[in-house]
């Protein structure tokens, strides 16, 4: 795994919310351009993890964090470190489709324009290309000016990845982005995640098994806020190495 570009790394990270611990010396190195799925009960500090990776845990009063976080080789909880600059270059997907209650285009440009892109025509290209690459242009593009909340719970979901890919991030969260949503549209995510590789690098957060077999490159199985294992999904999901993940992976608990 060495040979392969990292692009995130954590080096014993631990996070307490108040005096609970959630996160216990966690190690892990992401890859670029590769899906990275974290399984495990619930409550077991996947969100939690994910969200440090683009500081949303800074938020949350009482959180206190040690050890490092590196994106880049930096660490993005460094004193010289921007967390904008990071939130952009490190978008996020959450659960629930939350889309804001504006235009379909208004969705999209809304972050591009934040972060100070104003020229019409740069803005109109941005919103068509994130709505193309989110497999939804053929479903919207008639309709750009009506209201996003018109949209099922799917078109909103991908309404959602492509507002996070307007503001040109390099990786993607996605914290379980399928689990309000039906079959049909669950398999469209699936579909986009591995269009979305080529381009980004994507962080799946999801307590269903079989999509982390089905999307993911890499798995890493969490347990009361330690990482237990973390490897190839083939060989996570066929030939674990620890006793905890073979449990879990064969449904004997979780």
């Amino acid at each position: 795994m060495t040979t392969k570009k990292e692009i995130i790394k954590t080096d014993n990270l631990n996070l307490w919310y108040g005096e609970k611990q959630a996160l216990v010396d966690i190690n892990i190195s992401i890859l670029s351009n590769k899906i990275t799925a974290l399984i495990g009960p619930s409550g077991c500090g996947k969100s939690t993890l994910i969200r440090c990776f683009n500081r949303m845990n800074d938020v949350i009063d009482k959180c206190k964090i040690k050890g490092n976080v590196y994106f880049h080789d930096k660490d993005i909880y460094g004193p010289d470190a921007d967390a904008v600059e990071i939130r952009k270059k490190i978008g996020m997907v959450f659960q629930k489709p939350n889309p804001f209650p504006k235009s379909i285009y208004e969705n999209i440009a809304y972050g591009p324009r934040l972060h100070g892109i104003k020229d019409k025509k740069k803005l109109d290209e941005l919103v068509e290309k994130s709505i193309k690459v989110a497999a939804l242009w053929d479903e919207v593009k008639d309709r750009l000016d009506e209201s996003a909340m018109g949209l099922s719970g799917g078109q909103q979901q991908r309404l959602c990845i492509a507002r996070s890919l307007a503001i040109q991030p390099e990786v993607i969260l996605m914290d379980e982005p399928c689990s309000a949503l039906d079959p049909i549209a669950t398999a469209k995510i699936e579909d986009l995640m591995n269009e979305l590789k080529r381009r980004y690098t994507v962080i799946i957060v999801t307590h269903n098994m079989q999509q982390a077999a089905r999307v993911s490159d890499f798995a890493a199985y969490m347990y009361l806020g330690k990482m237990i294992e973390y490897g190839e999904t083939k060989q996570i999901f066929e030939n674990p190495n620890e006793e905890l993940t073979e449990n879990y992976i064969t449904g004997r608990f979780g």
